[in-house]
């Protein structure tokens, strides 16, 4: 029987057998739930530049920017995340290691840092 799966997709998703629909919607929850996080942290910049914190103008874009950089890469990773787990899921592999949690966490930590700093002084 053929595999009821559009051509594109299946060429995306590298084939394999169609995992339990339950496993597929929690992947999709997944991902949305990182897509609301990509979107606060760009909602974080444009706060930022909006409501001008009272920090120097190139600091206060630099934090703006990186905000927005951080927030287009975990939509990035979150879409890369998606693909990785619903293939996995499919070859019937290992969930893959979810690198962007660390990248996260550690630019975060470095900007709330340097935010602290900056309000502080």
């Amino acid at each position: 029987m053929a595999d009821p799966t559009p051509a594109p997709p299946r060429r995306l998703l590298g084939g394999g057998t169609e995992p339990d629909p339950r496993f597929t919607l929690a992947n999709e929850r997944t991902f949305l739930a990182w897509i609301r996080t990509a979107l606060a942290l760009i909602a974080g910049a444009v706060a930022l530049e909006g409501f001008g914190i009272h920090l120097d103008e190139t600091v206060r874009g630099v934090l703006a920017g990186l905000l927005i950089v951080i927030g287009a890469a975990v939509a990035i990773a979150a879409g890369v995340r998606w693909l990785r787990v619903e293939q996995a899921m499919r070859h019937g592999r290992p969930l893959p290691f979810p690198t962007v949690i660390p990248f996260l966490v550690m630019t975060l930590v470095l900007a709330s840092v340097i935010l602290l700093v900056l309000v502080a002084t």
